[in-house]
């Protein structure tokens, strides 16, 4: 049974994003929470008390900033915001990748910055919990002003509008709430803005990829501890005294693994003294390109951590008394009424700050999606690198037949597993950059974008190819085992990870399909349950 996931919009982890979004995890909204909320929305009704210029709730958006709407028309400005950003295209989004964004978007309102009722909250924590799963086109999302099209999408369904799967049946918006045995909302003003202004569908698959990533390098330590051992090179370039002097802390943590998954080695043993002086890069260099990983890893989960507890939508609603209530926006340009200050200072009234700024742009999650995208083709291509060595004829050790398969020749063996590798990272080095790039839309409005969505899109892809590539190195490195001396026993980490290895893929003795040996292998390395096996087998976790 997963434990609850409550929202207070101060301490979100990404390992909550990934029980509430793959594992159902059952979520609430803390009392504190709901207090905030509530008078965050008090602080809207004041605004729209006040009579007072404010963008998004008695405007129109984007270009459009300078409409004024009539209060009568307000309501219907939420619901129509909703209908026209609906606009997404493409694959839809998965369903994990759709609890991730409502979650996501859930805990940023739980902050009580957004002037959003209680009950619209609790209507979307209620669609996660009864499994009312919106469908979401993916592409439309620029990462600023956030992710609007795809988190309209999500949105439309809490009015009883766009579409919905409920127990693997797709339904109408209405038809899918009445089946969970909810009811839809009428949203008022401010709701529709401060559901769609911000950051959650990067974030939330962001977060998910955060917990493929990290397993994938924990994994690619494996795969290349084993192929260390079959190929008899050198565990000397894990040694903590080199590391030492070079103290990175993702290098250091996967020179650790390398020790431990090789502890023990007759393997390592057999060769030590031997007259090799050095390995080739893709060997002896493994723990400086693994832990360069590790850090871009780190270096995204930094801002994952802050972006899932922050406000990211525009304008935002502060209390009285407030910084943001001494800003008296003297330096505002008439023609953006985004910069206000509501409420009679003089008096006891309450009276709030409503501030415009940029908290959706997503550039903090898109540079560094991209830094990562960079980091898993790296990680990709030493993994090919080394395949490369397991299989190469004019590169193998001499106990090693070409392409790993007696009767060379007649049988070919994994020499074709080696061309998919290759196609994958050839594929991941054709992946863009999308926060280098920048479309202005919305009448020039808004003419710096981030692109964030498209970044962790990319991310994800080549976290999928680099799990297919460290999968095609563990095959390889399995049936390199097989042909190291039997009375050479591995290492206690390498060892299980072979056995692993071979509960899904036998030995390779005769050609056949081999697809099904890289699938197999593939989610082999994307499964929890992979690293969890082999730590047992240390007795210790794998960093």
């Amino acid at each position: 049974m997963n434990a609850d996931v409550v929202l207070d919009g101060e301490s979100l982890t990404p390992a909550e994003v990934v029980a509430a979004a793959r594992n159902d995890a059952t979520v609430t909204v803390a009392e504190a929470a709901r207090k905030r909320i509530r008078e965050s929305r008090e602080r809207v009704e004041s605004v729209l008390d006040s009579g007072e210029a404010v963008y998004g709730v008695t405007t129109g958006f984007g270009d459009l900033v300078d409409e004024r709407i009539p209060h009568e028309d307000l309501d219907a400005l939420q619901r129509n915001l909703l209908r026209s950003h609906a606009a997404a295209v493409g694959r839809e989004l998965t369903t994990a990748e759709v609890r991730a964004m409502m979650v996501t978007r859930a805990n940023t309102l739980a902050k009580g910055y957004s002037g959003i009722r209680e009950s619209v909250v609790d209507l979307l924590v209620a669609m996660l919990d009864a499994g009312v799963h919106p469908v979401v086109p993916s592409r439309g999302s620029l990462g600023a002003s956030g992710d609007l099209a795809p988190l309209a999408h999500m949105s439309l369904v809490l009015i009883g509008e766009g579409e919905a799967e409920v127990d693997g049946d797709r339904l109408p918006g209405d038809e899918a709430l009445d089946a969970a045995g909810l009811e839809p909302v009428t949203l008022r003003a401010k709701e529709g803005l401060a559901l769609i202004n911000g950051t959650q569908l990067t974030v939330g698959v962001a977060a998910l990829l955060l917990a493929d990533a990290e397993r994938l390098v924990a994994a690619a330590d494996i795969a290349g501890a084993l192929t260390t051992e079959v190929t008899l090179s050198s565990t000397v370039p894990s040694h903590e005294a080199i590391t030492a002097v070079r103290p990175h802390t993702g290098q250091a943590a996967s020179a650790r693994n390398i020790r431990r998954l090789t502890a023990d080695s007759d393997v390592v043993e057999s060769h030590r003294n031997c007259d090799r002086v050095q390995d080739a890069y893709a060997m002896r260099c493994l723990p400086q390109v693994h832990g360069a990983v590790r850090d871009a890893v780190a270096h995204l989960r930094e801002a994952v951590e802050v972006e899932l507890n922050s406000a990211t939508d525009n304008p935002l609603v502060f209390p009285r008394g407030t910084d943001a209530e001494r800003d008296d926006g003297s330096e505002r340009r008439p023609r953006q009424p985004t910069h206000t200050i509501t409420g009679d200072r003089a008096s006891g009234t309450d009276s709030a700050a409503v501030l415009s700024g940029g908290n959706f742009h997503g550039a903090v999650l898109a540079m560094r999606l991209d830094y990562l995208t960079n980091a898993l083709t790296e990680l990709a291509a030493i993994s090919e690198r080394r395949t490369d060595r397991m299989l190469n004829p004019s590169l193998q050790e001499p106990h090693l037949p070409p392409f790993l398969t007696e009767r060379s020749g007649v049988r070919s063996g994994y020499m074709i597993a080696q061309y998919t590798a290759a196609a994958l990272v050839n594929e991941c080095r054709s992946f863009g950059r999308p926060s280098m790039d920048n479309t202005p839309v919305s009448g020039n409005q808004e003419d710096h974008v981030s692109m964030s969505a498209q970044s962790a899109y990319l991310a994800r892809n080549a976290a999928r190819n680099a799990a297919a590539i460290l999968g095609v190195e563990l095959c390889c490195g399995a049936q390199a085992a097989d042909f190291v001396d039997d009375d050479l026993e591995l290492g206690v980490g390498s060892a299980e990870a072979y056995d692993a290895v071979r509960s899904v893929v036998p030995a390779l003795t005769e050609d056949r399909p081999i697809h099904a040996d890289i699938e197999a292998a593939s989610a082999l390395v994307e499964s929890p349950a992979f690293l969890e096996r082999v730590a047992g087998a240390l007795d210790a976790e794998l960093e």
